[in-house]
């Protein structure tokens, strides 16, 4: 296994760090990007001109890409390739538990191991070596893996070995991100109007029952400084809100408050598209 190569396809927000860490760690990296390669690609990394040419180049392949139709399509592409060396296919990208399923399939009917393990922490966990994977796969090969993924992930969690499950655990970790977003601007706005000042009640809820992510983090760091810079767009929300509504309601679950969270990350995302997710406190003050 010393001569293993790795292959890195998406370099954007999240890819671009997260390939950087791996070439980091010394390990073998041909990398590519349909939006532009060599501006994009990390120190010490080979830069290729297709899918295929990594697949001919690497042994495991990482995809860091923006939806199910386009993971899909580069899926397709990898298992199509003529003199193909990729044996392991290594999705990181947020697609949906469906999209995960089909990539799969398709990879089986080639010979090639895929599994579902998306990731979450942002572009300040991606760019620290932090963030959490979700790996949705063969617990054999994450262990075959896990010095390289601990180039770039803080969190390995093995939560399965079929591929969807991954993905059901990000969505769901989504839904509950961008609710905590969106209730905490409500309670802060609150806070605000009976004369609290915002540090002081954010440091009172982070020493008690209603603390969450938003409050630990997103307000202190991104909106009480004025940055509004957490890195995930309303869009991107916005799209895995949607795809936890679809999957929640065909698994039968509850979906009465996702379906308010969802309506509100929508209507947001209409009248600022493409913003920081952070910006929601503004939606939400100026009258959502």
């Amino acid at each position: 296994m010393a001569d293993r190569k790795f292959g890195f396809i998406g370099l954007g927000q999240m890819g671009a760090p997260m390939a950087a860490n791996i070439a980091r760690g010394g390990f073998p990296l041909a990398v590519f990007d349909r939006a532009g390669t060599a501006e994009r690609a990390p120190a010490g990394a080979q830069v290729l001109d297709s899918v295929a040419a990594v697949a001919r180049a690497a042994d495991t392949v990482f995809l860091s890409l923006p939806d199910g139709a386009v993971s899909l399509a580069v899926v397709g592409e990898i298992a199509d390739t003529d003199g193909r060396r990729t044996g392991v296919v290594v999705d990181l990208s947020t697609v949906g538990p469906e999209a995960a399923r089909a990539a799969d399939a398709r990879c089986r009917a080639a010979g090639v191991t895929y599994v579902d393990a998306p990731v979450s922490g942002g572009q300040a966990g991606a760019r620290a070596a932090t963030i959490t994977v979700m790996w949705a796969g063969p617990r054999d090969v994450m262990d075959g893996h896990m010095d390289v993924l601990r180039s770039f992930c803080g969190n390995p969690f093995h939560v399965g070995e079929a591929p969807g499950q991954g993905q059901a655990l990000k969505i769901l970790n989504n839904f509950l991100s961008g609710t905590a977003m969106a209730a905490t601007s409500e309670a802060v706005l609150y806070g605000l109007s009976q004369g609290l000042d915002m540090k002081t009640l954010l440091d009172v809820v982070n020493a008690s029952t209603g603390q969450n992510t938003a409050s630990r983090d997103k307000f202190p760091q991104r909106v009480l400084t004025g940055t509004f810079d957490a890195g995930f767009t309303t869009a991107l929300l916005a799209k895995d809100l949607g795809l936890y509504l679809d999957n929640a309601a065909a698994a039968g679950t509850p979906t009465a408050v996702a379906r308010a969270v969802m309506d509100l990350w929508r209507a947001c995302d209409a009248a600022r598209p493409g913003s920081d997710i952070t910006r929601v406190y503004e939606f939400i003050r100026d009258g959502a």
